[in-house]
């Protein structure tokens, strides 16, 4: 019996806590807007509590105090979530599960199969790391069953970030263990002449599979070129001090009016242009919001602390991390809680060493963490459950009622640039022009959703302020000028008796009546139609003057 306790203290309890800490993944946002993440990270503030009380206990059960090294926890742990996630990623694609999102099938525990599809490859190289070491054990046939499982979804998730990642840190951790490095070594040496050849080749294929990735789908790699584009010129805005944690889309969106103002782009740029919320690459995103001297520093804590893995030989952490990191050039993980605390687990699984004292720091620094914000992040997903409840009023056009519960609400949710617009846009229907221009002002520090500009000039142009309309209008054109909505909301404005331009106006109208729509639909022919009409009207007025 107390060999049984001894080995629960040693190895169920901890691999419970860990499990916890990084089960964010696990976390079913039902009741939440699509997209909100509190709800995540009020489960971490509770496993938190949970992981602190199974670490203490088992350190209490262990006469010696030599725990399970916390590295070895971690990733069978995470081993342990990535076969959950795949074998329901399974589930999801015949049919015997629902995913998280109506337009795709595939998305796990996630929203989105991008981020589940980079969870699934963070977790393939460890999955690899431990099957070499157990191969000839039971625990290594089931490993390689898990790798099969992860194989089998990931293609299905149509992630081409994951693949790469998957991929590249599989490749790293297999070499690793078979000695690669040393082979290489004197291969060059010894042939130099084969090994600049393989070299060439390796390019040559690289470039050729870089190729088929772009062309499987042309306009979303386009369109994350154009987005890094954008970025980098918000960065060299203020390379030094940043524009501060949670202002990328802002920053964005600003640097992206400024570059189409010119008028000197691509039809393709206008094309693929968005109005994203995150910068799809991590690195550029933090040198937006926190600088450049800030962003390396951080930087050199993460090769630091894969540099002390590797001289542990701990190359399943070190392959994880190597995915995360590759993953992240062209994806936003580290904008979800779950890989922002894998990432931290990581960090601490990397430097940390067979010691106790190590696992206290994993116990009380989490549990810190969760004293700090439990109580905000439990106000703030109650909020978020009521605005769930409000929208679906909102969404059948019952502004006054919607508006009255969004007043209320307000200071909780001010940071939460949809339901700023939601608020703004009620505001609107119901006359409130300037109390919705207050709102939607704060949302502009949020969102780069030129829908929010678009509704400021409306209700500028509804208060007398043609002027300020116009500017409004003019900047959500150059903020999506592939979008008609604006140039008709401008031809309107032009056609207003109180600021009539008749010359503006059929420069607008010539706009919509011409420009390309991305998608065709009933809104962009009613739009036409109208204008049409007031064309009609405006030549009559000139006829009798």
């Amino acid at each position: 019996m107390r060999k049984i306790i001894n080995n629960i203290g040693k190895y169920g309890l901890p691999l419970l806590a860990v499990g916890a800490l990084c089960s964010l993944v696990l976390v079913e946002g039902s009741h939440l807007p699509v997209g909100e993440e509190i709800g995540r990270w009020v489960w971490f503030d509770r496993a938190a509590w949970v992981a602190a009380v199974c670490l203490l206990l088992s350190l209490l059960l262990q006469r010696k105090r030599a725990l399970w090294d916390f590295s070895e926890a971690l990733m069978w742990a995470l081993c342990l979530l990535g076969a959950w996630e795949a074998v329901k990623g399974v589930l999801q694609v015949v049919g015997w599960e629902h995913s998280n999102h109506a337009r795709y099938l595939l998305t796990g525990s996630f929203y989105n199969p991008g981020p589940y599809s980079g969870y699934l490859a963070l977790v393939l190289p460890i999955c690899l790391h431990l099957y070499l070491k157990h191969e000839k054990l039971v625990a290594g046939k089931w490993l390689l069953g898990v790798m099969l499982v992860i194989l089998a979804v990931l293609p299905a998730a149509m992630s081409r970030s994951a693949w790469v990642a998957a991929m590249f840190s599989c490749l790293w951790v297999y070499g690793c263990h078979r000695g690669w490095g040393a082979r290489v070594k004197n291969w060059r040496k010894g042939h130099p002449k084969q090994w600049l050849a393989a070299v060439t080749g390796m390019f040559v294929t690289a470039v050729v599979a870089g190729g088929l990735l772009f062309l499987l789908k042309p306009d979303s790699a386009l369109g994350r070129l154009f987005m890094w584009k954008i970025t980098a010129r918000a960065v060299a805005e203020r390379p030094w001090s940043g524009y501060g944690y949670g202002n990328f889309a802002s920053a964005y969106a600003k640097a992206q009016e400024s570059y189409f103002a010119t008028a000197e782009y691509a039809e393709w740029e206008e094309r693929v242009a968005g109005s994203p919320e995150y910068a799809f690459n991590e690195y550029l995103q933090l040198a937006v919001e926190w600088g450049i001297p800030l962003t390396l520093l951080l930087l050199a804590v993460v090769v630091w602390s894969w540099w002390r893995g590797y001289g542990k030989q701990r190359y399943g952490i070190c392959g994880a991390f190597l995915s995360l990191a590759v993953f992240a050039i062209s994806s936003y993980p580290l904008q979800l809680p779950v890989f922002v605390v894998t990432l931290f687990l990581l960090l601490l699984a990397s430097v940390c060493n067979r010691s106790w004292k190590w696992w206290l720091v994993v116990a009380l620094l989490p549990l810190a963490v969760s004293c700090f914000r439990m109580e905000k992040d439990v106000e703030q997903e109650r909020a978020c459950k009521e605005w769930g409840r409000i929208k679906m009023i909102y969404q059948a056009g019952d502004y006054e009622t919607a508006e009255k519960s969004y007043a209320r609400l307000y200071p909780l949710l001010a940071e939460k640039e949809r339901f700023l617009f939601e608020y703004g846009h009620a505001l609107h229907k119901l006359g409130k022009y300037e109390s919705s221009n207050s709102v939607l002002q704060t949302a502009l520090k949020y969102s780069a959703d030129p829908m929010v500009l678009n509704i400021i000039g409306k209700n500028h142009q509804a208060l007398g302020m043609y002027e300020e309309a116009e500017k409004y209008l003019f900047r959500a054109v150059h903020r999506l000028p592939g979008r008609i909505y604006p140039y008709y909301l401008l031809a309107k404005l032009y056609a207003n008796p109180g600021y009539w331009k008749p010359a503006a106006f059929e420069r607008m109208r010539q706009i919509v009546m011409t420009k390309e729509p991305k998608v065709e639909s009933t809104a962009i022919k009613e739009m036409r139609k109208e204008l049409e009409e007031l064309a009609l009207s405006g030549e009559e007025i000139l006829l009798k003057n």
